[in-house]
């Protein structure tokens, strides 16, 4: 394009885009339009949320179509920004299409406009890009044709990026085969320096010239607060008394499914128009709940962070943490969804104790170790034939989410790959770049750090935030907790702690029963398979509550982590309200336990007390075999059968009672997660005798 028409041509897509004959660009926003449009070059923009990244890529795209490039190809993270994306593009008379995972119905009328050059802008998810048919049949004719390249977020390529995912490295790979001429752009609003380094390092790859577009990243509409409270139901009790207090509508955060599932359930009984939004909501019921809260249908979503990149509702007015990001950067992504068009916006946290907990099992869960590496790759390499992910649980101990994790992160790393019927290793040399992780994990652990100095800071909060992301002129905003005083209630009133104690003290989570053996046992060595006879399953049983729960999971989950001993007073109560309200075929008439390494006496005390109450027959703890196996649990289901599938006896005495038994067995459990030592336990109880066994633990890790 002549470079004496670009600006008016500009100008006017600009217009057209946002519906305003008045509009101008943001100071930056022409700058990178030109390089990408008259320069053909690579650029990276790190600005602020609601500048206005995405008319960067929309203006420029308008422009080189109008010069005959071919479509748009935009890499784009969440459901919900494709969504706000193709809107925004439609407005502009931008043809947008994608295609994810939600409209497989769509992909062959989504080709069938590629092929016609009737696109304008595709949007893809980056693991599209590892789509085995994807890469095959689409990306080398869209790497050839593709007139502008956008990645969106592109924090996720780096390592030291918040949100880091493991497909955005296949970016680099899809650069390498884009022509010389062909111009890149990359967004984000939250890169500090050693991100926005990395990204530039990636995006020149080859020679390329990076133009680098940075602004301040002070939000002059936020008001941030943290407010400390001393308990879980404090906490809860605030937020039923004060969330009308907020104008506007707005986003409350957690940082679990279970956390945002109870909260939503809570706040509604209450009057509370609000709803949970988690990575478990169905894409067509995740659309409805972004449209309700756009259209301030609801007060609030309760969300995870899957309600975060992207979400574009320009009045948001107030957004909640209940818990803390694990860093200040993944904190500033999430309250920047408010305040985008309005003068004022309210952000407040509510940390919680159990906040480290989560943080560590976040960042531990990402982190591949270099024996699983080692042991997938070998196991690839001899097993003749591709293995699905289910198929190789039984030669691996890696949880499934960790493999799945891992499995991708050794693709992109070139050491195996993903195919039809799952995985082959490629016979390339890999080597465990310990040296990288060990980099990345103290980089979470400093970013966790800052995350309790921020909330902990007596100076500017957001001040604080400019600095943690490197802008280079922070400065203090005059409205927020430290700057202007406390601007949001801080009391709570003991009627409102008592009811929001009574709603936390609800208890019982059923426990479903395992129904099937984990697939390949016998190449670990246990003779069993397919489904779990109803001669040796359990009942469906209870725990009293997750430690997820709010409420009672934070009590159990501190409980359990005390030193032994006698099961405590306030225990007991609760456990004689789930089995009063247990909806079982037949009353129990003995009690067992499991025995217990960590809680031995807690767990003894606790069926004692239960079979003296309840005027049940105490049989006592099962024997514990000395067998081999760590006594931290194994990754994956199978690896946990197979570490507990021996390691307990039914005593003579027990099998002397089990034998005349005539009722159930309430078989006792201070901490269940995968459920296999419930399920071994039972099935001995059962065949020894037991006509029914009800398992019943303190609490469920998730």
């Amino acid at each position: 394009m002549n470079p004496d028409d670009f600006s008016p041509a500009a100008l006017a897509v600009l217009r057209r885009l946002v519906g305003n004959d008045e509009a101008t660009f943001h100071e930056g926003q022409l700058e990178a339009i030109s390089s990408l449009v008259v320069d053909r070059q690579r650029a990276l923009v790190v600005q602020r949320t609601g500048w206005g990244k995405s008319a960067v890529y929309f203006v420029a795209t308008a422009l080189l179509r109008e010069a005959g490039a071919g479509p748009t190809v935009i890499v784009s993270p969440l459901l919900a920004l494709m969504r706000d994306q193709i809107a925004a593009a439609t407005r502009a008379g931008i043809r947008a299409v994608t295609i994810n995972t939600a409209n497989a119905g769509e992909w062959a009328e989504v080709h069938e406009a590629l092929a016609a050059d009737a696109v304008d802008v595709l949007l893809v998810s980056p693991e599209r890009l590892n789509n085995p048919s994807f890469r095959e049949r689409q990306l080398p004719d869209l790497a050839e044709r593709c007139g502008l390249l956008v990645v969106d977020e592109d924090h996720c390529i780096s390592d030291w990026g918040h949100d880091f995912r493991p497909d955005y490295r296949r970016i680099r790979d899809l650069l390498g085969t884009l022509g010389k001429d062909v111009p890149v752009l990359a967004t984000t609003a939250t890169a500090n320096s050693r991100v926005v380094a990395d990204v530039v390092e990636q995006l020149g790859h080859g020679g390329h010239e990076v133009l680098t577009v940075r602004g301040s990243l002070a939000r002059s509409s936020l008001r941030l607060g943290v407010l400390r409270l001393p308990y879980e139901e404090t906490r809860i009790a605030w937020l039923v008394a004060h969330l009308d207090d907020f104008t506007g509508s707005g986003i409350i955060y957690t940082l679990t499914v279970a956390q945002a599932d109870d909260l939503a359930a809570l706040l509604t009984r209450h009057g509370h128009r609000v709803a949970a939004y988690t990575g478990r909501t169905e894409p067509a019921e995740r659309e409805e709940l972004e449209t309700r809260l756009r259209q301030n249908r609801v007060k609030a979503l309760v969300a995870t962070s899957a309600l975060g990149m992207g979400f574009d509702k320009p009045d948001l007015g107030f957004v909640v943490h209940l818990g803390a990001p694990s860093s200040p950067v993944a904190y500033y992504q999430q309250v920047g969804r408010a305040g985008r068009a309005v003068a004022t916006a309210d952000v407040l946290l509510l940390p919680t104790p159990a906040d480290r907990d989560i943080w560590h099992y976040f960042a531990t869960a990402s982190m591949p170790s270099e024996a699983g590496a080692q042991g997938v790759i070998e196991t690839l390499a001899t097993a003749g034939a591709p293995l699905s992910t289910q198929a190789l649980e039984s030669a691996v101990d890696i949880r499934r989410t960790r493999l799945e994790l891992l499995l991708k992160l050794l693709d992109v790393e070139g050491a195996v790959t993903r195919v039809r019927g799952g995985w082959l290793a490629t016979g390339e040399a890999w080597r465990y770049d310990a040296e990288r992780y060990r980099r990345v994990a103290e980089a979470r652990t400093r970013e966790q750090q800052l995350m309790l100095d921020y909330e902990a800071t007596d100076g500017c909060r957001m001040a604080f935030l400019q600095r943690t992301l490197d802008d280079p002129d922070p400065q203090p905003c005059g409205r927020c907790d430290r700057c202007a005083g406390v601007w949001y209630a801080a009391a709570v009133g003991e009627e409102a702690v008592a009811t929001a104690r009574s709603e936390l003290d609800r208890v019982g989570v059923e426990l479903p029963p395992r129904l099937r053996w984990p697939a390949g046992m016998a190449n670990l060595g246990v003779a069993v398979s397919g489904r779990i006879g109803p001669a040796e399953s359990a009942e469906p049983g209870r725990v009293l509550a997750r430690f997820t729960d709010l409420g009672l999971g934070q009590r159990l989950r501190s409980l359990l982590a005390e030193p032994d001993g006698p099961v405590p007073d306030w225990v007991a109560p609760y456990c004689f309200q789930v089995l009063r309200e247990w909806d079982w075929a037949e009353r129990p008439v003995a009690v067992a336990a499991i025995p217990s390494r960590r809680h031995p006496e807690l767990i003894h005390s606790l069926a004692n007390e239960l079979a003296r109450s309840g005027r049940l027959i105490d049989l006592g703890p099962l024997q514990l075999n000395d067998v081999a196996g760590g006594s931290e649990p194994a990754g994956n289901s199978a690896f946990r059968l197979r570490q507990v599938f021996d390691r307990f006896r039914v005593t003579a005495d027990q099998a002397d009672w089990l034998s005349r038994a005539r009722g159930p067995v309430l078989l006792v459990d201070d901490l269940t997660d995968s459920r296999w030592t419930l399920t071994v336990a039972a099935r001995l109880l059962r065949l020894a005798g037991a006509p029914a066994v009800l398992p019943f633990g303190l609490a469920a890790i998730a």
